[in-house]
């Protein structure tokens, strides 16, 4: 993986959020010669540069600026190798309530990313998306639908040598604003967690985990592909339990399904897996427009069954602290 990053100017964009931050730490080991950080969250850029003010920061450059507009992607994305698209509305009540804002950054935003990169000649960018993607039930899930389905057409854009990708990730453990951060929050303050469905499962990847996934997309990409990592299965009413036993007790209200949430989430359609291909720790989805050289993927075999996640065996409680554990929670 090393060899593959090393000495490559990289573009984040989101990165201040917490799987950009994840990003540039791990990339940091794999001695690129510059990481661009793109976000429009000023303090955020602000405390990178703060952390990155020692001989670390001739690697790394700090670009305020926003997706939503092209011209500032442009001059951003000059002499870009890689580019990785984590900049994104990721909260599903938010997006819900303000469709537009969604549609315009999820959306129009990834548009601007795929013409700047093909303007400048950006030789591959990985999209990260989420499993609310499949069958999406609300706003935010069906904006990273379409952004997916950008990416992968973009494949097929006139005389571009630029290689388009799509990452679906799970709930990521402990990223700023999900649930587990909530609950313990809840826990030490309060005594008292809101639980929507007791047996609302979810898919669960560590922070690492879809660190590795998006470099592994990166490495493998040929154009219009889908990398989903297969993730452990977590019951929402185990996972309170689980967090009590390690913070303490706290009494459990039932506050019924937020606008647009599912009782479980897929990680693919049945269209989908119709081409899609599985390995030790991954699947692949091809694109439907182009011929992929399956030489990158020896050892996958074609899909023959998937399952939602209610369908799936979920962690035990002992588990879930182990992932706990595993995400320095």
């Amino acid at each position: 993986m090393k060899n593959f990053y090393q000495g490559k100017s990289i573009l984040i964009t989101g990165a201040a959020g917490s799987i950009g931050q994840a990003l540039i730490e791990k990339l940091l080991e794999f001695d690129p010669k510059v990481i661009r950080l793109f976000d429009n969250n000023e303090n955020g850029l602000f405390y990178l540069r703060q952390k990155y003010s020692n001989d670390t920061a001739k690697k790394v450059r700090f670009l305020l600026g926003d997706i939503k507009n092209l011209n500032r992607l442009q001059y951003a994305f000059q002499g870009v190798d890689i580019v990785i698209h984590a900049a994104s509305y990721k909260h599903v009540l938010e997006c819900e309530y303000n469709p537009l804002d969604a549609v315009e950054t999820n959306i129009l935003g990834t548009a601007n990313v795929i013409q700047a990169a093909i303007h400048q000649n950006v030789k591959k960018v990985i999209f990260t998306s989420s499993d609310k993607a499949a069958n999406p039930s609300n706003t935010m899930g069906t904006t990273k639908l379409l952004a997916e389905k950008l990416m992968i057409a973009a494949n097929e854009y006139g005389a571009r040598t630029t290689v388009f990708s799509c990452c679906r990730f799970g709930n990521v453990v402990g990223t700023s604003g999900s649930v587990i951060p909530l609950f313990k929050k809840q826990i030490l303050e309060t005594h008292k967690l809101t639980i929507t469905d007791p047996v609302m499962t979810r898919f669960m990847i560590t922070q690492d985990t879809a660190i590795d996934l998006v470099l592994k997309a990166g490495i493998l990409s040929e154009g219009g592909e889908i990398f989903i990592f297969k993730m452990p299965v977590v019951r929402i009413d185990d996972l309170a339990d689980a967090m009590c036993s390690r913070y303490g007790d706290a009494r459990k209200e039932i506050i019924g399904k937020k606008p647009g949430e599912k009782m479980y989430e897929e990680i693919m359609t049945e269209e989908e897996m119709s081409r899609a291909y599985e390995g030790q720790d991954m699947y692949v989805i091809f694109p439907q427009t182009k011929a992929i050289d399956y030489e990158n993927y020896t050892g996958y075999a074609p899909v023959s069954q998937i399952k939602h996640s209610s369908e799936l065996p979920v962690l035990s409680q002992q588990n879930i602290l182990q992932l706990l554990d595993e995400a320095g929670i």
